[in-house]
């Protein structure tokens, strides 16, 4: 992407110079207007049952994203006012420091077959380990691109209140490439589903994918300029508002709500699957048993701000909505990334900055008067 100097501030502009801003810093040709055209009533009918109509949310772009040395500009998709404005100033203090650090792991997923009513469980496993390549070639029998590079077996013993025994969960490990994989590894897992039965004596239940993909991490960092976040007493401010969010529940879930503002809305524009998102993070976010921050937030030797996040990310840039809706294509257009993984850091450096936003609000003037700051100034002659 081509680094621009802006003349003028992208929220004095018109929608027409936005979009011109938009062709110049990305090299996207072509109509823009028609790209941005809504779903017509047929597309919708299409792609849901019982349509009865279309429901439209704003979407804009977030501006000062450096992201490992690349400048971005990253549309979002969200209701809410001051967001997008306080992301892109959270970006702006990170540009001071060599802006956001990020890296995600290969797109590995996993695939899920439940098996129950077993006699022998022990002879159950054995019986599938040693088929594991025949049923490796059967998931793989159907796809050209998404892979099983892997299966296990895991011993479950029933937790609820009807106790229904002891359960097998056959797993496959799934490579879905530049694809958030959904269909292709439910349809493998259906796949193997018969043999399983026929190799264990059980029956299968369930055959479908975990969004709780911690084979697919994203991790992102940034530090942040004591003396533009507002000064020292601001960030020890600050550090005692991550405090709260780490150590009680109620801080944390709405500490995170604000991550999630900005990543909800990076993937909504970009056609991912945001409820798998939601699902798989808050899953993270009380991986050891207590629900706490997605972020996590220090002081440099210099005294400046170091923030960071860690969290489970499938996304893809081919397949599903990706190539079925066309402003989610334009999205991805502007954004110009080149894989999934890609894509999970920007929307990584995005939850974390708008964080940041959310933390110094509160830690200052608060969110209300941040709000109203960031509305007035909009609106402003």
């Amino acid at each position: 992407m081509t680094v621009m100097t802006i003349e003028k501030k992208i929220y004095k502009m018109t929608r027409e110079e936005r979009l011109e801003y938009i062709r110049k810093a990305t090299q996207i040709s072509g109509d823009i207007e028609a790209m941005l055209q809504p779903l017509s009533f047929e597309d919708s009918n299409r792609m849901i049952e019982n349509a009865i109509g279309i429901m439209s949310i704003p979407m804009g772009i977030a501006t000062n994203f450096v992201i490992n040395g690349r400048e971005y500009v990253i549309p979002m998709a969200i209701e809410e006012p001051s967001v997008i404005a306080a992301v892109s100033k959270a970006a702006k203090i990170a540009k001071v420091r060599g802006g956001f650090i990020a890296e995600a792991d290969d797109s590995l997923m996993i695939g899920q077959v439940q098996v129950v009513k077993l006699g022998n469980v022990k002879h159950a496993t054995t019986n599938i380990l040693r088929n594991k390549s025949q049923l490796l070639a059967i998931a793989n029998s159907n796809s050209k691109s998404v892979v099983a590079i892997d299966l296990r077996v895991r011993l479950l013993r029933d937790k609820s209140p009807n106790n229904m025994g002891n359960m097998l969960v056959v797993e496959l490990v799934i490579d879905t490439k530049d694809a958030m994989g959904a269909n292709a590894i439910n349809t493998m897992c259906e796949a193997i589903a018969p043999h399983v039965a026929e190799i264990t004596g059980g029956e299968v239940v369930l055959k479908i994918l975990s969004n709780y993909s911690t084979k697919r991490m994203v991790r992102c960092r940034a530090t942040f300029d004591k003396d533009e976040l507002g000064g020292s007493q601001i960030v020890k401010r600050i550090l005692y508002a991550y405090a709260l969010a780490y150590s009680d529940t109620y801080r944390a879930v709405t500490h995170n709500k604000g991550v999630m503002n900005g990543i909800d809305a990076v993937a909504l524009a970009t056609g991912q699957d945001f409820r798998a998102i939601e699902a798989g993070t808050h899953a993270y976010a009380a991986r050891d048993g207590t629900y706490r921050s997605l972020t996590t937030w220090g002081r440099t030797k210099a005294g400046d701000l170091a923030g960071a996040i860690e969290l489970p990310l499938a996304v893809g840039v081919v397949g599903g909505v990706v190539n079925a809706h066309p402003t989610a294509k334009f999205a991805l257009q502007i954004l110009s990334v080149k894989s999934a993984k890609e894509l999970a850091t920007v929307m990584a450096a995005v939850g974390l900055a708008q964080n940041l936003a959310a933390i110094r609000a509160l830690s200052s003037e608060g969110i209300q008067a941040g709000h109203m700051r960031l509305h007035a100034r909009k609106f402003s002659k």
